[in-house]
């Protein structure tokens, strides 16, 4: 039995993650308490950026995939922040910034995040 931690507790922990390694995070959009499905967006300040986006396999558990590669231009992942957050009113949106490109995340990732 899997239990599923509620978007907000999720996020709350992983802008206290990442404030502990002395980088900045900031929720750009505050979704769903409850269910709200979480993207994160790791800005390497250098006009750099990449995305994940959370999920739940067939297993029930969390995991994270890469939809946009560490590296890609950061004009590009503010536009797919942008149309997910049209079509998703109820997203979560975390923007860390480190130049490192860490995303602090635990647990699994699908995808390639290497940039």
């Amino acid at each position: 039995m899997n239990l599923r931690l509620k978007s907000e507790l999720y996020v709350q922990a992983l802008l206290r993650r990442v404030q502990g390694a002395m980088c900045a995070a900031y929720v750009l959009a505050r979704g769903d308490n409850d269910a709200g499905g979480i993207f994160v967006r790791v800005n390497r300040l250098d006009g750099s950026a990449g995305v994940l986006n959370m999920f739940t396999d067939m297993d029930g558990a969390q995991s994270f995939r890469v939809i946009l590669p560490l590296g890609s231009a950061e004009a590009e992942s503010d536009a797919l922040i942008k149309r997910e957050m049209q079509r998703d009113p109820d997203l979560w949106v975390v923007d860390i910034e480190d130049a490192h490109g860490r995303h602090f995340l635990e647990g699994r990732i699908e995808g390639d995040w290497s940039g």
